[in-house]
């Protein structure tokens, strides 16, 4: 599910926010990424506040212990960076088809229970759901992403996880007949369609080319004598 604004520029396509997380890296489908929108500790903040994780307030409480603590603050950024990576290794196998490493599972397993621990469950309409909202230190934004992940992971739908024909980006397919191919029709679907568009026309107008050269030599050729 596509939510509306972007994130630097980054549209938020993911459908969860631990594919969300994956996503703030670019570059093409295949291949090793091309850019970064997270290279601080603030960029994170930043990236979990626009996202809904953490409120204006808290990224405010987060920033200035991280001005405080500026050790911590580089560490908890590592960490999360440490993080998106194993996720990036589950989550690109998945939509590949293939079975996540033990290893990576057992770091997501790892962090969920860390996660949980600094946790609290709140009441949430007629249920009831964990939060992150108090003190749960510099890491909190990392620990909804790996909750969200570990949601995924154990409940699904792994199926209608996917990777973009164009980019790097992956999302759940929340289609109704999972043709979903793009992260974004208004990004990468757009460009891809102009993109065979443009290549279509040029093979078309090739095939026009040699038809009339050949058309051309045929007639510059000398008419048989009878």
């Amino acid at each position: 599910m596509e939510t509306t604004g972007a994130f630097r520029g980054l549209r938020i396509v993911g459908g969860n926010l631990a594919l969300d997380l994956l996503n703030t890296r670019t570059g093409p489908n295949v291949g090793d990424p091309d850019g970064d929108v997270l290279e601080r500790y603030e960029d994170l903040v930043a990236w979990a506040e626009h996202l809904g994780v953490i409120t204006g307030d808290g990224a405010t409480r987060l920033l200035r212990r991280a001005q405080r603590r500026p050790a911590a603050a580089s560490a908890a950024f590592a960490r999360a960076i440490a993080i998106r990576e194993a996720l990036d290794h589950v989550f690109r196998a998945v939509a590949h088809g293939e079975r996540a490493r033990d290893s990576d599972l057992a770091r997501l397993a790892s962090d969920e229970v860390e996660g949980l621990s600094r946790a609290r469950l709140i009441a949430d309409g007629d249920g009831y759901r964990w939060s992150w909202d108090r003190d749960s230190g510099l890491e909190g934004p990392l620990w909804p992403a790996v909750h969200a992940a570990m949601e995924l992971v154990t409940h699904g739908p792994l199926t209608r996880v996917k990777g973009c024909d164009s980019c790097r980006f992956l999302f759940v397919d929340e289609s109704r007949n999972r043709s979903r191919r793009w992260c974004s029709m208004d990004d990468c679907g757009t460009q891809d369609k102009m993109r065979t568009f443009v290549a279509r026309r040029r093979a078309i107008r090739a095939t026009r080319s040699s038809r009339n050269a050949a058309v051309s030599a045929r007639r510059r050729q000398p008419s048989a004598s009878r």
